[in-house]
Parts: structure tokens; C-alpha cells; sequence
């Protein structure tokens, strides 16, 4: 019987991490299946997914945590059966603006708030152009719950890019 597993990589970012974990996970007999990696200041980090014959589960689950002499460090879970596709709609969103502390908590919050789960979140800090001020930006995915209306969210949101003088928008995908 095969089993998805969950791992958590971080590591000081260099050549050969990503190949690390690949030869280990291929080593014994794993399959990568879906994966979100990235590099944040200076630190390797990412999520992935793979699957693996329940017998050979120990031993991988031991060699990746050798990885670590290697300053690969990994959270190794186990994962359960993908949960039912819960009712709603499915949105994007994106917020663009100056920089400044408590974007994503309002974002978040606002989403918290309507019971709206985020599926995916990406953040990225840059800098304007021309001004050279710093700018960030936010863009995700979510799925609204039945009976909350898309129009109240968006109200709520631009209420929040008003005071934080960011733009915002959601747009229903599905």
C-alpha cells in the first residue's frame, strides 16, 4: 500500500538541497509528486509531497532525517486522505501597495472572519519603481463558503485598502 507523506525542508540555501532530497526520496523507491519551494533571505524552504510504499516509509523517513549532517533539515508527516471538496466558490485575490506592518493580519483576519479558507497565500517584497519605496504584494487563492456573498468580502476589503492605502481585489474564479 503506498503512503503520501508531507515534507518541510528548510536549509541555508545552496546548490544541491533540492537534488539532496530528490536522491533520498528516489533512493527509496518515493515518488515526488507536487512540490512549493522557494528561497527567503539567504534560507532554502519549501513543501512537498511525495508518495511511498508503506514498507520502505521507515527507512526513507530515516535518511531524510540524516539529511540533516547535510544542513537539510526536514518535518516529516504523514498525510490523510484528501478531504472532501468542501462547498463554496473559489476566488482570487490581490493586494498591491506601500509596505507596512499588519497587511497579512488584516488580509487574514477578514478572511478568518467570513470562515473563508485560504488555499494558497504568496508574498513578495520589492521596490517601487522610480521611488525606490518599498512595496509588497499579496496574491492567493481562496474558497468563499456557501451563503457568504462575494460583495460583503469585497466591502470588507475595501474598507482595509483604504486605511492601509493599498489596492485590493477579488475575483470569483469559479
Amino acid at each position: 500500500m503506498l503512503s503520501d507523506l508531507i515534507l518541510t525542508i528548510i536549509s541555508d540555501d545552496k546548490p544541491g538541497v533540492i537534488e539532496a532530497v530528490a536522491n533520498t526520496v528516489s533512493d527509496h523507491d518515493g515518488n515526488w509528486l507536487e512540490s512549493r519551494l522557494t528561497q527567503l533571505s539567504g534560507k532554502f524552504a519549501g513543501v512537498v509531497r511525495i508518495q511511498v510504499d508503506d514498507d520502505k516509509k521507515q527507512a526513507l523517513g530515516t535518511a531524510l532525517r540524516e539529511l540533516r549532517s547535510q544542513g537539510i533539515n526536514i518535518i516529516l508527516e504523514g498525510s490523510t486522505d484528501k478531504p472532501e471538496s468542501s462547498p463554496g466558490i473559489e476566488a482570487g485575490f490581490h493586494a498591491v501597495g506601500p509596505d507596512r506592518p499588519g497587511i497579512v493580519r488584516e488580509l487574514t483576519h477578514t478572511f478568518a472572519e467570513y470562515k473563508i479558507n485560504v488555499n494558497e497565500l504568496n508574498t513578495q517584497y520589492s521596490s517601487m519603481p522610480y521611488s525606490g519605496e518599498p512595496l509588497f504584494e499579496a496574491e492567493g487563492k481562496l474558497l468563499v463558503p456557501d451563503g457568504v456573498q462575494v460583495h460583503d468580502i469585497q466591502e470588507k476589503l475595501e474598507e482595509i485598502a483604504n486605511v492601509l492605502a493599498i489596492d485590493i481585489s477579488l475575483e470569483v474564479l469559479s
